[in-house]
């Protein structure tokens, strides 16, 4: 067997084989999700009142049947006006049983609905302002689309729970009990008849459907794993062309939908013989209860219109016993669903203060020191990232940070952002331990030029004043000036409100890094963080940039990652960290000068002619 094919066979049999983890509808986990109620506390009232329609509705379900066999009966020995006046009073209690009904499940419906979305608005509302507050380490643990199935498909999930499920449970249980009461009141023996047969062809067809069903979820599966072949050869079709790879990935899907057709014939089978018992068993057994009903009516124990009345009964409670394993099944996914959202809740938040957002701290200068600061990731806590860092920034100053890829420089911004925790030695800002201030004050007193920007899907306008939110028309085209970006910006036909794609992709990298510079700009923070912010242009893109941060940079504490050692000769000091740890501290002229200093090493690997 060919390796490529081991490979992917490991991986097929690997996710037959996990078994989802299926919530239980256990009293505990009842009470746990019992913690959402307060979404629908507020509209308690309402929601009462449509419990009050729907037990209404439901009476008027278990009325309809009992007044057909009154209709039946109304043809019974007696005078033709005596019959036509029974029918005519039965036809009309039963069209103002309908029309109670309609009104009932009308109001039921509309009440319902309107309390669960403006139920599921606040715990959308309270899950995304959770989330969005989570700190970084969080983020690096959970995927993007896991989080974003929380917010969605597990809320839509409540949704239906609480328009559909919850009433509808509600109705079958009152049609279940009620109906056999109603039946035991008109017909003891028949109604014993009935609960020996009916539950048993039931149970036995919910039992049959969920092993049926388990047939259609490995169907669905082995589909998904086709389309994802399709989707990742598609997407890579450069690297399968280049490997020569379009037999082998013919051969995977072609075995992949083999798969899909064999369980898909099996399952067909078996709905087969399903759809047979059903109709044996539902016929069955009305022939069962016609047949015991007919004995009983030739007895003279039964009358003609009461064992319709009984058969429609039989059917009602028959459906609603049915339609319990359904709700029970969508109760089991809204347990599920509250769950995972409840893990999402149960996750401590920073501590971030709005009012602090809008406000600069009153003298801040944006003095940095740092004092033996050591930091290991909450995921790796086995691996030092830093080791007793001691650097200070004063205000004003340009602190340019070098060293290897992993050395530690990126997570030293991270920690002067309080994205992470440090595990020893402190941060001060302004000779104040980073503590004494509020998350959202001091990062208000930040700003960050990535290598990477990321801009978000709208217009360069929307861009810019994520920096700023109220700034005026001319403090925007001020800052697109500053950071170079205005002269790229007018010759758009839609200027500012020019839409960028999704991350910016309709913008070259240079146009990219100008926004987030002029977004820096219009934020005017004390203290600015350039994490090797034009590592990834060429010559002529980096020109215009490296001009716009100079620009940006004047008057302001600086901390400039660099791995291009020409851009940072000008820094008033420059810090070297090897493996976490600081190794040299100086100008550029001072380090060059360092016989086998790391510095100078990277200097002449990069200046040399």
């Amino acid at each position: 067997m060919p390796p490529q094919s081991f490979y992917f066979d490991f991986m097929s049999n690997k996710s037959a084989n996990e078994k989802e983890k299926k919530p239980k509808l256990t009293k505990s986990a009842i009470k746990k999700s019992m913690r959402l109620y307060k979404y629908i506390k507020p509209y308690r009232g309402l929601f009462s009142l449509g419990l009050v329609f729907l037990v209404f509705s439901s009476a008027a379900s278990l009325a309809f049947p009992k007044y057909l066999g009154d209709l039946v009966d109304a043809a019974g020995n007696a005078s033709p006006e005596v019959i036509k006046e029974n029918i005519q009073n039965a036809s009309l209690i039963l069209i103002a049983v309908l029309i109670a009904q309609a009104i009932a499940s009308f109001f039921r419906v509309k009440i319902f609905v309107n309390v669960t979305e403006k139920s599921l608005a606040s715990l959308r509302q309270a899950t995304y302002s959770h989330l969005i507050k989570l700190p970084v380490g969080f983020f690096n643990v959970k995927r993007v689309g896991e989080l974003n199935s929380r917010i969605s498909s597990d809320i839509s999930i409540l949704q239906e729970t609480f328009t559909t499920t919850v009433a509808e449970f509600i109705r079958q249980i009152i049609i279940i009990f009620g109906g056999i009461a109603i039946l035991l009141f008109q017909s003891p023996q028949l109604t014993l008849f009935m609960l020996s047969v009916v539950p048993l062809v039931v149970i036995i067809a919910v039992v049959f459907g969920r092993f049926i069903r388990k047939f259609s979820k490995d169907v669905q599966k082995n589909v998904a794993e086709s389309n994802t072949i399709v989707e990742e050869t598609l997407q890579g079709i450069f690297n399968v062309k280049a490997y020569t790879h379009e037999f082998l990935e013919i051969m995977r899907y072609s075995k992949k939908t083999n798969e899909v057709a064999k369980v898909g014939m099996t399952g067909g089978t078996y709905r087969a013989a399903f759809s047979s018992f059903i109709v044996l068993g539902i016929f069955g057994t009305i022939v069962a209860v016609l047949w015991r009903g007919a004995n009983l009516m030739a007895d003279g124990e039964l009358p003609v219109g009461e064992l319709i009345s009984f058969l429609l009964y039989s059917g009602f409670i028959g459906g609603s016993i049915g339609g319990l394993a359904n709700v029970y099944s969508s109760l089991q996914k809204a347990i599920g669903a509250t769950e995972e959202l409840l893990e999402i809740f149960d996750e401590p938040t920073e501590e971030l203060n709005d009012q602090e957002t809008k406000e600069k701290i009153a003298g801040f200068k944006g003095k940095i020191e740092i004092k033996d600061l050591s930091f290991s990731y909450p995921s790796r806590p086995e691996t030092e990232v830093l080791k007793e860092i001691n650097l200070t920034a004063n205000p004003g100053e340009q602190i340019a940070i070098v060293g290897p890829s992993g050395s530690g420089k990126s997570t030293l911004v991270s920690l002067l952002l309080r994205l992470y925790k440090i595990d020893s030695g402190n941060i001060l800002f302004d000779d104040k331990n980073a503590d004494s201030y509020g998350l959202s004050s001091i990062r208000n007193e930040m700003a960050i030029v990535p290598q990477d920007v990321f801009l978000f899907g709208g217009s360069i306008r929307e861009n810019i004043v994520y920096g700023k939110p109220d700034a005026s028309e001319e403090e925007i085209i001020k800052a697109a000036k500053q950071a170079n970006a205005w002269e790229y910006i007018k010759d758009f036909s839609e200027g500012l409100d020019t839409i960028v794609g999704e991350r910016g992709v309709q913008l070259s990298g240079g146009q990219r890094q100008r926004v987030a510079i002029a977004r820096a700009v219009l934020k005017d923070p004390k203290i600015l963080i350039l994490d090797e912010a034009t590592s990834a242009l060429d010559a002529e893109s980096e020109s215009l940039v490296q001009s716009a941060l100079e620009e940006l940079m004047k008057g302001r504490t600086s901390i400039v990652i660099a791995h291009r050692l020409a851009t940072i000769r000008k820094a008033d000091k420059i810090v070297v960290i090897e493996n976490g740890e600081v190794k040299e501290t100086g100008n550029h002229d001072e380090l060059v000068k360092l016989e086998g200093g790391l510095y100078r090493n990277l200097s002449e690997l990069q200046f040399v002619n």
